[in-house]
This record gives C-alpha cells, structure tokens and sequence, in this order.
C-alpha cells in the first residue's frame, strides 16, 4: 500500500463569524457521513485541515492504489448529491488564493524535508 503525502492551501473569508461557522462544520459529526465515506473511498488514510488567521492548510495521506484519477473523483463526487451539496457549502465560506483565482484547495510544492538533508 504505497502511501503519498500531499498538502493543499486555501483562504477563507476574512470574517470571524464566517470563520467560527466554518470551524464548527468541521468540529467531529459536522461533515455528513457521506462526505466522509467519499473521502475514505478515494484511500485516503489521513486529513487535517490546519488554520491560522483566513489561511488554511490540508494535509492528506492517501494510498495511491486506491485514489482515482482527478476527472474520475470529480465526476463521482458530482454525481453524489450530499458530497456536491457539501462542496457549495464550503465555498461558500472559501476564497481562493490571490495566485489561483478559480481554484479552492490548491496543491502545494513541497520544498524542504529535514530527512532529506545530511
């Protein structure tokens, strides 16, 4: 089981109302059951959302065997009703990156690993 470690960045609104309801969607039982299972599905084994200020951070561990390519994932996700519900909701309270105008959770470059220095 080959496992990959990927990390996304996204904003959200500079709102600290907007910022609370967003923390509180991801308190545990606040995403439905189904978002979770999709997410499960496409092998990931782990995800953390980290927040500083209106920035965000994802970190996901996913077993490669297991995740579909990006236009598969797309479509499946579209075609469930409660994953693509979820997915308007949470845009609602996200901004994307000044860099990345049309994109949410954009994948980051990783540049450093102290395991990789002598």
């Amino acid at each position: 089981m080959p496992i990959v470690r990927r990390c996304f960045a996204v904003d959200l609104h500079d709102d600290p109302e907007r910022i609370a309801a967003y923390r509180k969607w991801h308190a545990p039982g606040g995403p439905p059951a189904a978002v979770n299972a999709a997410i499960r599905a496409d092998g990931v084994t782990l995800l953390e959302i980290w927040l500083i200020g209106d920035r965000m951070f994802m970190l996901i561990e996913q077993d490669t065997d297991r995740a579909p390519d990006p236009e598969t994932k797309r479509k499946r996700d579209f075609a469930n009703p409660e994953v693509a519900a979820w997915d308007a909701l949470m845009a609602g309270f996200q901004r994307p990156l000044p860099f990345a105008p049309d994109q949410t959770w954009v994948e980051m470059e990783r540049i450093y690993a102290l395991a990789d220095q002598p």
